[in-house]
């Protein structure tokens, strides 16, 4: 099937490199053609009308020309910019920690809409709900799930049984919760059942049932912690927000 030459739609930045002389080279990604690269050219030229649609965390439509090897932007235009993620340092951390995953986990292989409604979602609860930590450890569960990484928590992932209402162990390499049983120190991550219970709260509810949780400070240790350590051995190597977010006080354990 020929390839279109031409690519109407819309998109979030996620991040952007300078490109020869006057141009940058974005990654974007989009609602009907999920990840992908674009040129725009002149864009950092002080005359150019592009540039300021075309900033990380903006959410932008778009008019996109294949290149010889890349697409090249002919328009744009921003749909929500998200201002007020610029006015805090938290929010903005926490933002661009969205950005970084969505970024590691996927690569240029077409539309994923659920995956692309879950970012500008995501992005405007972080902008706008008073605490961002709920938001975002609900992306971090839908964003597994949409990706084929959900984990296993209702039944044990090596014995199968049921898991009770006790203390239990993760581990990340069999990709779930293993039972007293079959956990140890030396496969798996110790987890609380509270910790067990708001992660699966977030894995089965709409975001409207799951924004009503009111998690503790010493349980939100606990769920970053084991997300982050999840997350970083899918990834095979940390990510570089969580440090950014630590620094400026927005939590996120080692």
């Amino acid at each position: 099937m020929t390839e279109p030459r031409s690519l109407r739609g819309e998109a979030v930045v996620l991040r952007h490199t300078d490109w020869g002389e006057a141009d940058r080279l974005l990654t974007l990604y989009t609602r009907e053609s999920g990840k992908l690269r674009a040129v725009a050219k002149g864009v950092r030229r002080l005359r150019s009308r592009k540039a300021g649609h075309l900033e990380p965390f903006t959410r932008v439509a778009l008019m996109l020309a294949r290149g010889r090897d890349l697409w090249i932007v002919t328009q744009a235009e921003t749909v929500d910019a998200f201002p007020e993620l610029a006015l805090d340092l938290q929010r903005t951390g926490h933002a661009a920690y969205v950005l970084e995953l969505l970024d590691r986990f996927t690569y240029e292989e077409g539309p994923n809409r659920p995956l692309y409604q879950l970012l500008v979602d995501t992005l405007q609860r972080v902008a706008r709900a008073a605490d961002p930590f709920i938001p975002v450890r609900y992306y971090d569960m839908r964003m597994l799930d949409l990706l084929g990484f959900r984990p296993q928590l209702f039944e044990c992932v090596q014995c199968g049984k049921t898991i009770q209402a006790e203390d239990q162990w993760f581990s990340a390499a069999q990709g779930g919760v293993l039972c007293p049983a079959c956990g140890s120190p030396d496969n798996a991550w110790r987890v609380s059942m509270n910790a067990l219970r708001y992660l699966r709260h977030f894995q089965r509810s709409p975001y409207a049932e799951a924004a009503r949780a009111d998690i503790p400070l010493a349980l939100r240790g606990e769920i970053e912690t084991l997300l982050q350590g999840y997350l970083t051995f899918l990834l095979e190597r940390g990510l570089n927000t969580p440090g950014f977010l630590r620094d400026v006080g927005g939590s996120y354990s080692s």
